[in-house]
């Protein structure tokens, strides 16, 4: 297992990282949601996870774009940031 991380690009390996931790969470809390039973309190768990998803989402996209900027031009990371941006704004509008 240590040989086959070592190939993988440590930004890589933290982004995937994030990723399982929000799939781990997610299922987590379907789990709660199934031992609670009741809508009310599904409800309050669902919106835990409305708070940590953009969160890992904006996580993982700050590491990439650090890990890319010496390699992308300011004006592409601009209109990278600006996509991010009309991804959030999507989300909550």
């Amino acid at each position: 297992m240590k040989k086959f991380l070592s190939h993988i690009d440590q930004t890589v390996l933290s982004m995937a990282g994030l990723r399982l931790f929000s799939g781990l969470l997610e299922i987590t809390a379907a789990i709660i949601m199934l031992s609670l039973n009741d809508v009310k309190k599904a409800i309050v768990v669902n919106s835990m996870l409305a708070i940590v998803g953009p969160l890992i989402f904006i996580s993982t996209m700050m590491i990439g774009l650090i890990s890319m900027a010496n390699e992308v031009s300011l004006s592409k990371m601009i209109f990278i940031a600006i996509g991010v941006g009309f991804i959030l704004f999507g989300i909550y509008k």
